[in-house]
């Protein structure tokens, strides 16, 4: 992590010139997922049922290394960490809030649609996030007020990234490969003529912010760290990430930390919520 150290000592006081010390963290991350990923791959199961693997144990010890020595008075919330209560929680103006593999069932069956989702979240809303994909060195970023950007492995100079407008022909739409539901097949089923993509992780989110996906519904389980990096790249690209009543998502508003059903719309002006049953 030497990347990571000589970016510290160059920090300034405003969260968006921490950007390149998170990015140098969120690599070191993803370096240490890609350990594990090409060799064998031992999976374990939580209380709640759902995979963990080495990977992301070893991720997340990383995050939670690199951003506490970035501003040691911030806190980390992790998937992998342990559990918080709300009291504890609901006094955090500004914390960084981090899914070290995002994907972990696109990890363990080697497709390479799986992320590193790192987010600064202050009062309530995410205002940096960085979603990297370890398998192809593709990163997505952005800072509030800055816009969003796509930086490829090979790419020095990242390129700015804006979401699209419908335009009423054909709805291209992302769709979750691991964990489809009915509700969202009925959901598609009243949408005008779509091309459904199926992918992993917060790539389908990016896409949105990248203008190659027009919306994606999900109306499914997922956790705030599941969406927040990705929400505010998103957001800076010109799009949307709301729940079913067309709502910002908020973060850290409550006792549980599972998410509404929501949208991530290219088009802001769009209300998809009247093509639910």
């Amino acid at each position: 992590m030497n990347n990571v150290h000589a970016s510290l000592s160059n920090r300034t006081g405003s969260p968006c010139d921490w950007l390149p010390a998170v990015l140098d963290i969120t690599r070191a991350a993803a370096d240490q997922i890609l350990a594990v990923y090409n060799g064998d791959i031992a999976v374990h199961h939580k209380e709640d049922a759902s995979p963990v693997t080495a990977a992301d144990m070893a991720a997340h010890n990383v995050l939670v290394e690199g951003l506490s020595l970035l501003n040691p008075h911030l806190p980390v919330l992790s998937e992998e960490s342990k559990h918080i209560p709300f009291e504890e929680r609901s006094r955090w103006r500004r914390y960084w809030l981090v899914d070290p593999l995002d994907g972990t069932q696109e990890f363990i069956n080697r497709n390479g649609q799986f992320t590193v989702n790192v987010a600064l979240i202050e009062n309530h809303e995410p205002i940096m996030g960085v979603v990297l994909v370890p398998t192809t060195g593709v990163c997505y970023y952005a800072c509030r007020g800055e816009g969003a950007f796509r930086q490829t492995a090979s790419n020095v100079v990242p390129d700015p990234i804006h979401s699209r407008p419908f335009r009423g022909d054909c709805l291209v739409v992302a769709g979750s490969r691991s964990h489809g539901t009915e509700a969202l097949q009925r959901f598609l089923d009243n949408l005008p003529t779509c091309e459904v993509v199926s992918l992993g992780s917060a790539l389908k989110s990016c896409l949105v912010a990248e203008g190659k996906v027009d919306l994606y519904p999900r109306l499914g389980p997922t956790s705030e760290w599941d969406t927040a990096a990705a929400q505010c790249v998103v957001e800076e690209a010109g799009g949307a990430v709301t729940n079913l009543r067309m709502e910002r998502l908020r973060y850290n508003t409550k006792r549980s930390l599972l998410n509404p059903h929501f949208f991530v719309s290219g088009d802001p002006r769009r209300d998809w919520s009247r093509f639910l049953l």
